[in-house]
């Protein structure tokens, strides 16, 4: 069969979709301009969800949406990148899941910096170090990251969007499987995988290290040392994967936050997310039902709960914050009446930020 015609074709149509391409930045540049002279922001998240959301309606394939966006995603990236540099604060060092999310959520264009702790992030995103964060807030497995969630108490960081990364865990090591001695990780990574790890090295003894990344570091270098972290780490850093998807569940998945100064609008038709944190103070050493009265503003309005988790507030005993996460924006006129209701007997009602419940 000769192939040429077909590909000439392609080749038109590569020229054809390099110039439409050109003229679509060539628009957001304009854009860029127009928010730099207003002071706007130039991530919009619930921008980024209407247009993924058209894109994806209009597919007839045969590509894949999941494929579209990805594609989008740096479109996006390489848009944004043309109306403002952008730096985006991860945790990190580079190679980790935290990474990965971030590039997933803000494409290859973006410049980005790894910080050492969750506090440098949100201290570098405050100080206007950073423009955007990306931080690990809970695992489908193992709950809550806990230094995540006791950040919002002090700060005034809003969430802006979320992403949720697929986490499959590779063990690394220049050592043969049979030699290792010692496999590190963060506490949460060999947690996911603590039943793999009894069952094929069970005399290893398992170490807590900084990050994934780091663990990947060291077990290059340290005979008898393995790592659990992603291929991408191993990729990075150059040492051999000696088995693949270790994790114990295989719909292991991480919920990150995007963090910015300013909130983001609201997508509508009950597409947004608020995230809040609630403090009952003596309300809840004086009644008994304290709890379900802070529900009740949110449920007498049809506002749905889809979190709620506790949080020691450090400042007294058996004193408690609870963060939620619910349907709807904070300019909603229910979610607005719901949290005037709130702090009519709440000491602390403060809204984290809302945004698009999608991916």
């Amino acid at each position: 069969m000769d192939l040429g015609p077909i590909r000439e074709k392609i080749d038109t149509l590569d020229r054809q979709l390099v110039e439409l391409i050109n003229q679509r930045l060539a628009l957001a540049a304009e854009i860029g301009k127009v928010k730099r002279s207003t002071g706007g922001e130039i991530y919009v998240a619930e921008r980024e969800d209407a247009v993924m959301r058209k894109v994806c309606g209009q597919n007839q394939g045969p590509i894949k949406d999941d494929a579209l966006r990805a594609i989008y995603r740096e479109i996006m990236s390489a848009a944004i990148a043309l109306e403002k540099p952008l730096m985006i604060a991860y945790l990190g060092p580079e190679a980790t899941n935290t990474h990965a999310a971030a590039m997933k959520k803000f494409g290859a264009s973006v410049d980005y910096h790894a910080m050492a702790s969750v506090g440098d992030i949100f201290t570098a995103v405050e100080k206007g170090e950073a423009d955007y964060a990306v931080i690990p807030i809970e695992n489908s497995t193992e709950g809550s990251v806990r230094e995540a969630l006791d950040s919002f108490v002090d700060s005034d960081l809003k969430i802006v969007a979320q992403v949720y990364l697929e986490i499959t865990h590779a063990l690394i090591s220049a050592t043969p499987l049979e030699k290792i001695q010692k496999v590190l990780s963060k506490d949460q990574a060999l947690a996911q995988c603590r039943n793999w790890l009894q069952r094929h090295v069970p005399h290893a003894q398992l170490v807590d290290a900084t990050s994934t990344s780091r663990a990947v570091q060291i077990a290059k270098v340290e005979p008898g040392v393995a790592a659990v972290a992603s291929e991408l780490a191993a990729e990075f850093h150059g040492v051999p994967v000696l088995a693949r998807n270790i994790q114990d569940k295989a719909d292991n998945t991480t919920r990150f936050f995007v963090l910015g100064r300013r909130s983001s609008g609201p997508v509508g038709g009950g597409k947004d997310i608020t995230s809040l944190l609630v403090s009952l103070g003596d309300e809840a050493a004086a009644h008994s039902g304290a709890l379900l009265k802070m529900l009740n503003p949110l449920a007498s309005r049809g506002i749905n709960l889809s979190k709620i988790e506790s949080r020691p507030s450090k400042k007294r005993p058996w004193d408690y914050y609870f963060f939620l996460d619910v349907s709807g924006h904070h300019d909603d006129p229910a979610m607005k009446a719901a949290l005037a209701d709130l702090r009519s007997f709440c000491p602390m009602v403060k809204w984290l930020g809302s945004y698009p419940a999608a991916n």
